[in-house]
């Protein structure tokens, strides 16, 4: 379907893919089974855009796989491909939708936005999120260039990285625990209150070209397993996702990223298999640091982990997923590449700009290059 404002419009192209802004009751529960356009016609358009929608798939996010946000990551390309399109909305569900983002944005080259949005209330309900969620991302993707992949939720704006769901059932669903949001939306006004600062984009992997979430035959992905410790933890779980054929392992560590030493020698053991190893912690909020032995942080990285920074368990995991999939498609098996594109990704800051961090904001034309 096609909807259009009013002429000379904006051209935002809407993937749909389920989740909660898209789920009906089945008789025992919601399930994600409404199109684009039934989803898209629950949403007053802003003025001056034109929105075309593809249908890419319709599922629970809870079900999403890498095949589908490989699927997703290569129809973002292809879109934009068309230098008619001004920008991307991607409805999603909310339980994965942090690591789908974070997907996009570490293969986003293009000044054009994508924005990604859902709801925590389903479709058709009197009291939906979703419409007004929607029709913010809408806003915001026919406002802005050269912030990445965004997330819009409840009127704010969240970069793609750092972003999680923090809230189960509340509307203001998204938020990143160790940084400010982007910025906000709202009275048909967009405000960016600082600037992402994002690693150099990866180019697009080989899997993506063929990634079918369908298909029954397709070649393997590489399998990225995440471990929790806790009290009594031990290296059972770590080497048994070794034992499956687990290319990178995410460890969640407590405090600010600590273990045993018992699970310090299985990650040194793992690393030495060529087993790419990151670890962050169950902690909500700040940095990881290397200060404590005795299995701490100070142990795992001299058994060959990287710390993530503020990245949390499900966008660590797609780091080491993105690391591995640019190791596969370059043909490389040297394990020190890995590691130093894996820290890379990692590292990545976010920056925020003195003039905006005391309070000064910008409206989005501040941002937007119009075309």
């Amino acid at each position: 379907m096609k909807r259009t404002n009013d002429g000379g419009a904006r051209r935002i192209v809407v993937i749909s893919t389920g989740g909660t802004i898209a789920s009906r009751w089945q008789g025992t529960g919601y399930a994600a089974d409404a199109s684009g356009d039934d989803v898209l016609a629950t949403a007053p358009l802003p003025e001056g855009v034109t929105v075309e929608v593809v249908d890419l798939f319709n599922v629970n996010s809870s079900r999403m796989t890498s095949a589908h946000q490989l699927a997703l990551l290569r129809t973002v390309h292809e879109t934009f491909a068309d230098p008619g399109v001004d920008g991307i909305v991607v409805t999603h569900g909310t339980d994965t939708l942090e690591e789908t983002a974070f997907l996009l944005d570490l293969h986003h080259a293009d000044s054009r936005p994508v924005v990604l949005t859902g709801a925590q209330r389903p479709f058709g309900t009197g009291d939906g999120d979703g419409p007004g969620n929607l029709y913010d991302a809408l806003q915001v993707a026919a406002s802005v260039r050269d912030l990445g992949v965004l997330v819009v939720f409840d009127g704010r704006v969240h970069a793609a990285r750092g972003t999680v769901k923090t809230q189960t059932l509340a509307a203001d669903a998204f938020s990143d625990p160790s940084a400010e949001r982007l910025g906000r939306v709202g009275f048909s006004r967009v405000d960016i209150e600082r600037q992402p600062e994002r690693p150099a984009p990866l180019p697009l992997p080989a899997a993506a070209r063929t990634a079918d979430p369908g298909a029954t035959d397709a070649a393997p992905l590489p399998r990225v397993d995440i471990i929790t410790h806790h009290s009594d933890g031990d290296p059972f779980l770590l080497n048994a996702a070794v034992s499956a054929g687990a290319r990178g392992i995410v460890l969640v560590a407590t405090g600010a990223g600590n273990a045993t030493p018992e699970i310090a020698d299985a990650v040194a053991g793992a690393v030495a298999r060529g087993v790419l190893v990151a670890v962050t912690t169950r902690v909500p909020a700040g940095p990881l640091a290397e200060i404590y032995t005795g299995g701490g942080a100070v142990d795992l990285v001299a058994s060959g982990a990287l710390l993530t920074g503020t990245l949390r368990a499900g966008q660590a995991r797609i780091a080491l997923l993105a690391t591995l999939l640019a190791e596969d498609t370059a043909g490389a098996g040297d394990p020190a590449r890995g590691t130093a594109l894996l820290r890379r990704l990692l590292e990545g800051p976010v920056r925020v700009e003195p003039a905006l961090a005391t309070g000064g904001s910008r409206s989005a034309s501040a941002v937007a290059a119009r075309a």
